[in-house]
């Protein structure tokens, strides 16, 4: 046993200490904050009365019900036939963002942003020269409380992936610090679901197979998980071991832009589809135009009255973002599905396959529109 020390040591870079922010039920909190007929009550941000959409976030009073994000309305409402249902106002919740990074940037500048309410700091080396990444968690959460009437949950570690899941532990207003001679134990015990990268088909698989927890995945060769996962498994084999180098990066690459809609009434007509794709192209167009990017790559995306799916691309030789193009592209790509009389509830259009962004006067990547501001 002695031999395998050297082994299951943690080889993170000496110093670096991790912070995952996720605030609580964000866009609900906001809400709730924002209108106090809401407190207390359970809300929903998105979706409606009527049973069409979905939610984007639920208060922890719906949560209790058992509604969750990306649930239907109609779901929600059989769960908690009260829940009230609250449209979205990104604005808000986007200028509330901004305050939060300004609350960040305090303490570091070193900030990756993975959506409005969460992100990972790099506080290695602090402005504030604390020393204590725990500390530094304890009081950007306490300035986000004090200055927005908001709570955010922490996780503290030495790499993002420990930090990440760290965060959602003690939720709401939770703060978990796993240290380095935790973090073997604490992955060793992870639920195989809990992993980056497994989703429900992935995971009812693995426990298939006997793999129920990190325990069970480091008891693989690499070659063992490669075969059975593909490239994912070098991934496993290196966080079962506590391995992970990626460094939290201050600007991140956008892999596609786009935009889409959910109807208050479904569309039946193809002429109804044209004229919501000249209006969802026109705001992709311009956000575009904001971000200075080009796409080699279209992709229309169809969701039925039933809650199929279906997409649709076409692909370019050299990048393109031109209006025109992007509205006649994405209507050609309607006309060639099989439609069937089925109504239409969603339309989106998106571009990917960037090339290099033209030069910009700002260093931020992130386009506002795309929830990238946090």
């Amino acid at each position: 046993m002695q031999g395998n020390t050297e082994k299951n040591k943690v080889p993170s870079p000496p110093g670096r200490k991790i912070i995952h922010i996720d605030m609580d039920a964000f866009y609900a909190s906001v809400e709730q904050r924002d209108h106090p007929e809401y407190k207390g009550k359970p809300i929903a941000v998105g979706g409606s009365p009527d049973g069409r959409g979905v939610v984007a976030t639920a208060s922890y009073e719906a949560r209790k019900f058992g509604v969750r994000s990306a649930m239907s309305s109609r779901k929600a409402l059989q769960l908690c036939p009260h829940i009230i249902f609250v449209f979205p106002r990104f604005d808000a919740y986007k200028a509330t963002s901004r305050h939060i990074r300004e609350i960040f940037e305090r303490y570091t500048d070193i900030i990756e942003p993975l959506s409005l309410d969460e992100a990972f700091l790099d506080v290695s080396v602090d402005k504030k020269n604390i020393g204590s990444a725990i500390e530094i968690a304890r009081e950007i959460k306490a300035a986000i409380f004090e200055e927005l009437g908001l709570t955010a949950s922490a996780g503290v570690s030495t790499n993002k992936f420990v930090a990440k899941i760290a965060s959602d532990l003690n939720k709401p207003n939770g703060l978990t610090f796993i240290g380095p001679s935790k973090i073997q134990s604490f992955i060793e015990n992870l639920p195989v679901e809990e992993f980056f990268g497994v989703g429900k088909v992935t995971a009812e698989r693995m426990k298939s197979m006997g793999l129920h927890t990190g325990a069970d995945l480091k008891a693989l060769s690499e070659d063992t998980l490669t075969k059975h996962f593909g490239k994912i498994g070098r991934f496993f084999y290196r966080i079962v071991r506590g391995i992970d180098e990626r460094p939290v990066q201050t600007h991140r690459e956008t892999k596609s832009l786009g935009a889409e809609d959910t109807f208050p009434q479904d569309l039946m007509t193809l002429d109804e589809m044209n004229r919501e794709l000249d209006r969802i192209g026109e705001k992709v167009y311009n956000r575009l135009t904001k971000s200075k990017l080009a796409g080699r790559t279209i992709t229309l995306k169809v969701k039925f009255g039933d809650f199929t799916q279906i997409t649709r691309n076409h692909s370019f030789a050299s990048p393109v973002r031109e209006l025109d193009t992007i509205l006649e592209t994405a209507k050609t790509l309607l006309e060639k599905i099989e439609m069937a009389d089925k109504p239409v509830r969603l339309l989106g259009i998106s571009l990917s396959n960037f090339g290099e962004p033209e030069p910009r006067a700002s260093k931020r990547h992130n386009d506002p529109d795309q929830l990238e501001l946090f």
